[in-house]
């Protein structure tokens, strides 16, 4: 599969993505914990099915020493117990922050205040930073059809 765009050639994409990507490493150096930031962007990802963003968080937390199991189990955190409370409550917020066209309202009070238990304003605004960065990459990667299987951990990092 060959993507409709290639994004490091573009003159154009190489102004804007510059930005962007800062924006990224902006977050992975904020407060919000990096296994909960991998699974959120995992999380987010597997919503909107974007494959190049599977590959690349999932490798990258792989790198970074999370489990098979607790990788394999983000789809369904739900009903795994391999979660804390707090990531529970940031994959809540992280899905009903992606799922905001399916006709669910937005995020809700009781998934906020959950939220607000597990992370501090700082955090909580990290978290929310993230949810919207995933959906942006994820949206243009998924226009583009960017191809996935062949990320390398700390490629892009």
């Amino acid at each position: 599969m060959d993507a409709r765009l290639n994004f490091f050639t573009s003159p154009t994409a190489g102004k804007v993505l510059k930005q962007f990507m800062s924006v990224g490493k902006a977050l992975k150096e904020s407060a919000l914990p990096a296994a909960t930031q991998e699974l959120v962007s995992l999380r987010v990802s597997q919503i909107n099915g974007c494959a190049v963003c599977l590959d690349m968080h999932t490798k990258e937390a792989a790198a970074a020493g999370e489990t098979p199991v607790r990788l394999a189990l983000v789809a369904a955190w739900r009903e795994a117990t391999v979660f804390t409370d707090a990531e529970r409550a940031a994959l809540e917020l992280a899905e009903e922050g992606t799922r905001v066209a399916d006709g669910a309202g937005g995020v809700s009070d009781e998934v906020w205040e959950r939220a607000a238990k597990h992370y501090d304003d700082d955090q909580l605004t990290a978290l929310v930073l993230l949810v919207g960065f995933m959906n942006t990459a994820n949206r243009m990667n998924i226009i583009t059809q960017q191809p996935a299987g062949d990320y390398v951990a700390g490629q892009l990092h």
